[in-house]
């Protein structure tokens, strides 16, 4: 007990540590705003004072003026009515009066333009200033919130990555227990041996060794668990540290910028404007006017930025890193490329290179944007037309009244395409720091994954464990008595009860296989899958089988299969009844009030209900907090899932009300833990963020191998094409020649195989090569299907529907994949793929299969209309079928038996297609 407290005191000291540094971190951007606030007031105040300096001044001036132009009228009349007495002293006294009556015009001209034109200026200068920063500021506190998200995201990471290993010591301490059982069991057996029966003893022995072998499985399970936690927390830790760094040592000196844009400027044009006025009245004073150029000139905007954050150190100083908290007894400091997470990293390492190309490209044309806009719009702001040059004479100086309208429309106009440039450039600043942003994350992961799975090839490459015998987990198919109690229909709740099954299993099936391979996919349930594939794996589930028992399948047709469960759903996921009261919540502005006045609703829902909502909205968030990596933000997957999740009875006004319905589905992605009850409140299944193959549909398989990551097991392998040049990127990847044979072993995800190019073997890219028919494991099914059941599963992808889906989406694919098929391409130095050896196959007894198939099939929705694209299908595999019969140049593959699944027949899962 007393170890239990310590452990909870320590765990709560990390978190309490965490909990200070993000108040701190609070504290420091709050007071950052305050600065810059109290920034801006200065320069306000300054250019105020300014403004009154120069209409005093300019008062002064124009007095000065008319006292000058009496005097110089005064003392022409007198010297007139003199008479002239000496030529040379008449010219001096003239050119003197001439000289004054300049003076005259100039000091008047000066006063003029510090009354009007540089006054009006200086009141541009505060309207922009003012604007511009509560531009920035904005932009400022959107930064801080993206600061303080992925430091809440780092901080809810900790906690998962606790109770996770908690969970692990737990079950490793039952795995001890039961050790010492046994030694005990053992030794007593020994003991009582001459007492007990020999069937007495096996019985014994076996019963330890189930319970050996199953708090082992826990073990290893929450073993695997934790690491994956602990990686998430890792790399949440090292991105919470980048963006830290970019925001403190980048982003505040581009903010600080932003809220002196044009200030500096400005005011070097006003002053400029009087100097070139003065120079032209007092050319006396030039050793005065010098130091005040001097002054003017030595204006410097990023030398005032970096005294203003030199002068406030303790506000825009970067705060300590965020340090790694291992929970209790965990020695492992770093992201671990282990043998059962080893490809999923690699997959997400190959998918964040492509994404950090990506955004770094995408970053530097922002840039290249952001530059040339920023050069328009100091430009802008440096037009002005009532700035004189030195060199221009000083009777052009003085316009006529009634000339001044032409340049008030001109500067009216200049100051509307000011106001628009300033526009678009804050526009660019933003996406020019976000993007960055995320570069600096998504670079950050980038490099911990790149060492990790360096650091795992090295060991793999050890001699020492090249013949190192490893346990991977396959999963097994369901079986037919967990969910055979009821049938597929299209109302959830009337589901949910004959079922007996509180997550549907299309549900769970779907969102659990993109959890273990999907998270991390760029436009998971934006970008469309095959409806092809999307129809098989539908069809699957409404025959009872399980197609995503393997890994094969298509992440986006596996993401459109849950769309279409839900959007299928009659009535919806969320009941007519609560359509308007749903949408009325949207009104209210703050979000943990709008969260609250939901919850209220929701929680009248059933009880069923809850639990599938709490269930989907809880991975939504969890999906939305890749969306660095896989660019699905909240909002975009709200928009994804909103039209099939709340819809009215009214179909019309469902356009008009989407951006209502979006922001609202947006809002329980985002607070799913405040909107719907947790487990203590409605006991059922909750998501688990960081999932496995299911401990009671897993076997272990012990296999010897070279260090390779494991992969699963087949008897064939296939034989492919390479449509491209490929060059291998990583060590882990192979490269070839266009046309070079390529051997595939097994999939590694939905965009890489496993196999080998000319004996060595590495990964191999999906979209550089085209399997060739008649090579696939299919030839597995071939050889078992002549009796009426069969080992395949009609309801299962396999490779040739997977195949000619992707030839369809390339037309590059396809040209060559038809070549390939008329025996006019032939890789190197190899007999035809045509002649490679196969089972021989009974024709006839295909072609029986297939009828018997397509019977089964028509037969299931007898009162269905048949659609074009049905009978399209049926005519192509009754000729594919009849073509088998007759003789073929090249032999068909016999259509798999149906596989026994969830023993559901009768009433649709999913709504037709009408």
């Amino acid at each position: 007990m007393m170890t239990s407290h310590g452990k909870l005191r320590r765990e709560k000291g990390s978190l309490a540590e965490y909990e200070s540094q993000m108040k701190d971190l609070r504290a420091q951007l709050t007071d950052q705003i305050k600065i810059l606030d109290s920034q801006v007031e200065v320069k306000q105040q300054q250019l105020s004072d300014l403004s009154d300096f120069l209409r005093r001044r300019g008062d002064i001036e124009a007095e000065y003026a008319r006292a000058l132009d009496k005097l110089t009228e005064r003392f022409t009349h007198k010297t007139k009515k003199k008479e002239q007495w000496g030529q040379s002293v008449c010219q001096v006294w003239s050119v003197l009066l001439t000289q004054t009556r300049l003076e005259s015009r100039e000091h008047a001209a000066l006063g003029d333009t510090c009354c009007n034109t540089l006054t009006q200026r200086l009141t541009h200068s505060a309207e922009d200033t003012h604007r511009l920063h509560k531009r920035s500021k904005e932009v400022g506190i959107q930064m801080q919130d993206e600061l303080l998200k992925v430091t809440t995201e780092l901080q809810t990471a900790l906690k998962t990555y606790n109770q996770y290993h908690t969970d692990c010591l737990i079950a490793d301490g039952k795995l001890k227990e039961a050790e010492r059982l046994e030694e005990r069991h053992t030794g007593k057996s020994a003991e009582l041996g001459l007492g007990q029966s020999g069937g007495q003893r096996r019985s014994s022995v076996k019963k330890m060794e189930r319970l050996m072998e199953k708090r082992h499985g826990r073990a290893q399970e929450t073993q695997l668990k934790c690491t994956k936690a602990r990686n998430d927390y890792l790399l949440n830790l090292s991105a919470s540290n980048a963006a830290m760094n970019k925001y403190y040592l980048q982003d505040v000196s581009t903010l600080i910028d932003c809220c002196d844009l044009g200030f500096h400027l400005s005011m070097e044009r006003v002053m400029r404007c009087y100097l070139t006025s003065r120079w032209r009245i007092q050319k006396t004073e030039e050793t005065g006017l010098k130091q005040l150029e001097a002054a003017v000139t030595s204006l410097d905007q990023g030398g005032d930025r970096d005294a203003l954050l030199q002068q406030h150190d303790s506000a825009f100083c970067l705060p300590f890193r965020f340090s790694y908290h291992p929970h209790e007894g965990d020695q492992v400091c770093e992201v671990s490329a282990e043998s059962q997470v080893r490809y999923e990293l690699e997959t997400r390492f190959q998918q964040l290179q492509s994404r950090l190309a990506a955004v770094t490209l995408e970053t530097e044309e922002i840039s290249k944007t952001l530059k040339a806009t920023l050069v328009a719009l100091l430009d802008n702001m440096c037009e002005t037309d009532s700035n004189p040059s030195p060199d221009v004479p000083s009777s052009l100086s003085h316009e006529p009244p009634g000339g001044s309208a032409a340049p008030k429309m001109t500067l009216a106009k200049r100051r509307a395409n000011q106001q628009e440039t300033e526009t678009y450039y804050f526009t660019k600043v933003k996406e020019f720091l976000t993007s960055s942003s995320m570069t600096s994350k998504l670079q950050a992961k980038h490099d911990l994954l790149h060492d990790a799975i360096q650091k795992a090839e090295a060991v793999d490459s050890d001699p020492s464990r090249a013949q190192c015998p490893r346990s991977v987990r396959v999963r097994k198919s369901r079986p037919v008595s967990q969910f055979g109690h009821t049938l597929f229909i299209t109302d959830i709740l009337s589901y949910i009860e004959s079922s007996g099954q509180q997550i549907p299993v299309v549900v769970e099936s779907c969102i659990r296989f993109i959890n273990l391979h999907g998270l991390h996919h760029e436009g998971i349930f934006r970008v469309p899958g095959s409806q092809r594939e999307v129809n098989l794996i539908r069809d699957a589930f409404e025959r009872g089988d399980d197609p995503l028992s393997d890994s094969e399948c298509d992440l986006d047709s596996v993401a459109g299969v849950l769309k279409l469960y839900f959007r299928g759903l009659e009535p919806p996921l969320f009941p007519y009844d609560s359509y308007p009261q749903l949408l009325e919540c949207v009104q209210i502005e703050e979000e943990m009030d709008r969260a609250a006045q939901i919850k209220a609703i929701v929680s009248a829902f059933p009880r069923p209900l809850l639990i599938v909502m709490r269930y989907l909205f809880a991975f939504l968030n969890h999906v939305s907090q890749y969306s660095d990596e896989n660019m699905m933000q909240p909002y975009n997957l709200a928009v994804c899932f909103g039209p099939s999740l709340l819809r009215g009875l009214d179909a019309d006004d469902a356009v008009a009300r989407q951006p209502q319905v979006n922001d609202l589905v947006k809002t329980m992605i985002l607070q799913p833990d405040v909107i719907f009850p947790g487990q203590s409140e409605v006991p059922g299944p909750v998501y688990e963020k960081h999932m496995t193959l299911e401990q009671e549909y897993c076997e272990p398989i012990t296999e010897e191998g070279d260090g390779e990551a494991e992969h699963l097991p087949s008897e064939d392998e296939m034989e492919a094409v390479a449509l491209f040049d490929y060059v291998a990127r990583s060590p882990a990847e192979l490269s070839f020649k266009v046309g070079e044979l390529v051997i595939l072993h097994s999939k590694a995800s939905c965009d890489w195989w496993r196999g080998e190019v000319g004996g060595v073997k590495g990964l191999i890219p999906h979209k550089y090569i085209s399997v060739l028919e008649g090579s696939e494991r299919g030839r597995r099914d071939e050889g078992g299907g002549g009796g009426g059941g069969g080992g395949g599963s009609t309801g299962n992808l396999s490779t040739e529907d997977l195949q000619a889906e992707n030839t369809t989406r390339s037309q590059e694919r396809r040209h060559t994949l038809d070549t390939v098929r008329q025996g006019s391409f032939r890789p190197p130095d190899r007999p035809p793929f045509v002649q490679v050896e196969r089972t021989v196959v009974d024709k006839e007894m295909i072609s029986r299969q297939m009828n018997s198939v397509f019977k089964e099939l028509l037969s299931r929705q007898p009162t269905m209309p048949q659609s074009p694209l049905t009978a399209a299908a049926a005519h192509s595999s009754s000729s594919s079928a009849a073509a088998a019969t007759t003789g073929s140049s090249v032999p068909q593959a016999a259509p798999a038996a149906k596989k026994v699944g969830f023993g559901l027949r009768g009433r649709a899962l999913f709504r037709p297609v009408d």
